[in-house]
């Protein structure tokens, strides 16, 4: 196996870091906290985990520099994968609290629409749309962790091909997105057993073949 590729984990106080190293090392990864542009490089891949609200996690990543490094990387089309509110943050916005994004993708991140519980936590299926490499050897239709209230929902028209899995919970939301590089989950990895280590490796080993 070839060395293990560096993957920068954003840290703008916003998720369980320690879950993310540890499931990342475990697949294969060397991976390094970023709290600042500089910090971004010599990385193969970027990593933005988080829990919490969309309005303090984008003025902490202002505050650090990161915000334009993040979506420079993006528009560069590097390996990407963001994790709950780290896929929410690829849109224009969220009606949570009007909030402005990264931009990356068309869309809003909305609150889940007859949702019988919110937030929504606990074991749900993930649908997928089409076959992706992410998912290989992964059944569809595998149960994945989740817990949030809100979730993206992309701008009609071309960002409608972006959606990769959906998620049912009351309404349906979309679970996972991609777009070349960029890959973003709405629930945990991390958190979800056997299959989540799957899922994360497989992405270790598509930023390796990158």
């Amino acid at each position: 196996m070839s060395a293990a590729p560096r993957i920068a984990v954003v840290d703008y106080g916003a998720g369980n870091l320690v879950s993310i190293q540890q499931a990342l090392t475990t697949v294969g990864a060397e991976v390094v906290f970023v709290r600042d542009r500089e910090a971004l490089a010599g990385s193969q891949a970027v990593v933005v985990p988080g829990v919490g609200a969309a309005g303090p996690a984008m003025e902490r990543l202002r505050q650090q520099g990161l915000a334009d490094p993040l979506r420079a990387w993006l528009a560069a089309d590097r390996p990407f994968l963001g994790i709950c509110l780290g896929l929410q943050l690829l849109f224009d916005s969220s009606d949570e609290d009007g909030t402005m994004m990264l931009g990356t993708l068309a869309g809003t991140a909305t609150r889940l629409i007859d949702a019988p519980t919110l937030p929504h936590i606990g074991w749900n299926q993930v649908v997928r749309r089409r076959t992706h490499p992410v998912f290989d050897g992964i059944e569809d239709g595998a149960d994945f962790y989740f817990v949030h209230s809100y979730a993206a929902a992309p701008q009609p028209g071309p960002d409608d091909e972006i959606v990769l899995a959906e998620t049912t919970h009351g309404g349906t939301f979309v679970s996972v997105v991609t777009r070349g590089a960029l890959l973003g989950v709405q629930f945990h990895p991390e958190r979800s057993g056997t299959d989540g280590l799957r899922l994360l490796g497989n992405f270790v080993d598509l930023v390796r073949a990158a």
